[in-house]
This record gives C-alpha cells, sequence and structure tokens, in this order.
C-alpha cells in the first residue's frame, strides 16, 4: 500500500514511532482534514455544519502554526514549504 503525501510527512517530524502530539505532527494531520473537508464541501455546498468543523480545524491549525513560530522557526518554515502552506 503506497503512502500518501501526509503520511510520508507525518512519519518524517514524527519523535518517536507511536508520536501524535507533537506540534508539526498535529499540524501534518490537521491539514489532512482540512483536505480531505475541503473536497467534501466542494460536492457538498449546503452542508454547513461541515463547514464550521472546517473552520475550526483551520484555527486550530493556525494557532499550532503560530505556537511553533515563536518557538523554533526554522521547523516552522521547514513545514510550511513541505506542507505547500503560505506563510
Amino acid at each position: 500500500m503506497a503512502k500518501t503525501k501526509q503520511e510520508k510527512l507525518s512519519d518524517k517530524y514524527r519523535v518517536h514511532k507511536e508520536d501524535t502530539g507533537s506540534t508539526q505532527v498535529q499540524i501534518v494531520g490537521l491539514t489532512k482534514r482540512i483536505n480531505e473537508l475541503t473536497k467534501h464541501l466542494k460536492d457538498h455546498k449546503k452542508d454547513y455544519d461541515s463547514r464550521v468543523g472546517l473552520l475550526k480545524i483551520i484555527g486550530k491549525r493556525r494557532r499550532l502554526l503560530g505556537y511553533l513560530k515563536k518557538e523554533d522557526e526554522n521547523k516552522y518554515l521547514k513545514l510550511i514549504k513541505d506542507l505547500g502552506l503560505k506563510k
């Protein structure tokens, strides 16, 4: 089974095998969920509950990115480059 881009990035940023809590791994996971929900909302334009959930996830990712930038700007820059996000 081939790994997706997000799974490869998640593996790249893990501190240990079962790491799900580090900031970078959380951001990669949230980005994956954001991409999935965005695709869903393109097909289901009136699904307002999912839209609200998407906005909450985007806010959480934004806060985590802000924290990472404050703590270690080099890791932040590398991560947003790998994910293809804007600054």
